[in-house]
């Protein structure tokens, strides 16, 4: 019983199986990351809202301006950490 499908066609179609998998792969990689961007960015912010209302018992915060926000933005929760030592070493 011969249902017309070769050898031939079955390596073309797991080539193009393969090549459907690489090309998704290559079009998602871009969004994962900017996605763990996003998500480092919202933990960090709320982690500094946290740090300036606990703080503010303390005497300690971290003033949310466009230098902050960027370096919270970038770097996240090491951001934060960064600023908080920042502020208890200089404190600006």
């Amino acid at each position: 019983m011969d249902l017309g499908i070769g050898l031939k066609e079955i390596l073309f179609f797991a080539l193009g199986l393969c090549l459907l998998y690489f090309l998704g792969y290559i079009i998602l990689s871009p969004f994962s990351l900017l996605m763990k961007f996003i998500l480092s960015a919202f933990l960090g912010a709320a982690v500094l809202v946290v740090i300036n209302l606990i703080g503010a018992n303390f005497g300690v915060t971290i003033p949310v301006n466009p230098a902050t926000a960027l370096i919270v933005g970038f770097l996240g929760l090491p951001g934060v950490v960064l600023l908080f030592v920042l502020k208890l070493i200089l404190g600006i």
